[in-house]
């Protein structure tokens, strides 16, 4: 038998924005427990995005690309009768914020940019204009979830 499930502890809203959200992707961003770096980073990126739309609020910005990354649909395996399927399955909210979360950390770090704060601000700005390289990926997730729709009858 297993134990109960942890219980979801409550973020702290970040001190510029005061919004939860923020602290959530700022703690996916950190590396090796630096925090205050990773704020300023964030928010240094945030001030890049501001001053290149038109938009006073970076965040807003932000937000509409963190939007535009999450997938709605995902596959999983599912072995039935000796053979594995790819089977289309729909995504918690809470797991579609995580995925738009890590896909554009990870692809901004894979960018060419000098500083990370230039990577994220300019992997924002493509994203926000369904562009750019965490975009294809949650095309190409769909695409993979399209194609395997004739396994739809095996979700459990």
């Amino acid at each position: 038998m297993r134990k109960t499930r942890a219980k979801k502890r409550p973020l702290l809203p970040d001190p510029r924005f005061n919004d939860p959200l923020v602290t959530r992707f700022v703690n996916m961003m950190m590396l090796h427990g630096k925090k205050e770096k990773s704020f300023a980073i964030f928010y240094e990126a945030i001030d890049r995005v501001s001053e290149k739309t038109e938009a006073n609020n970076g965040l807003e910005v932000w937000k509409e690309a963190l939007t535009n990354v999450m997938p709605h649909v995902e596959v999983r395996s599912r072995r039935v009768g000796g053979a594995n399927f790819q089977i289309p399955v729909q995504i918690r909210p809470d797991r579609k914020i995580s995925l738009a979360m890590k896909w554009l950390i990870a692809y901004s770090r894979k960018r060419n940019e000098k500083t990370m704060a230039q990577r994220l601000a300019n992997e924002v700005l493509a994203a926000s204009k369904e562009e750019g390289a965490a975009v294809k990926k949650r095309m190409d997730v769909h695409k993979m979830a399209e194609s395997n729709k004739a396994f739809s009858h095996f979700r459990f």
